[in-house]
């Protein structure tokens, strides 16, 4: 297994851990709150989701499409 697999499964499981992270913090009742109020997510929330997003494609492409 060559350093670029390593380095996307890593990528993986950051990724998966920020999304789990960021929809669990747009689950709270804070959250849900100023969602309904503003019509949109804290900054904080929408970087964990972003953040999570972004890892799991890079995390994919380094583990599964790299050679």
């Amino acid at each position: 297994m060559g350093t670029p697999k390593i380095i996307g499964i890593v990528l993986l499981i950051v990724g998966i851990l920020l999304l789990f992270f960021g929809y669990q913090a747009s689950q709270s009742m804070g959250e849900q709150l100023a969602e309904t109020v503003t019509g949109r997510f804290s900054d904080e929330t929408m970087w964990y989701i972003i953040g999570g997003v972004a890892a799991v494609v890079a995390g994919a492409f380094l583990a599964f499409f790299k050679k």
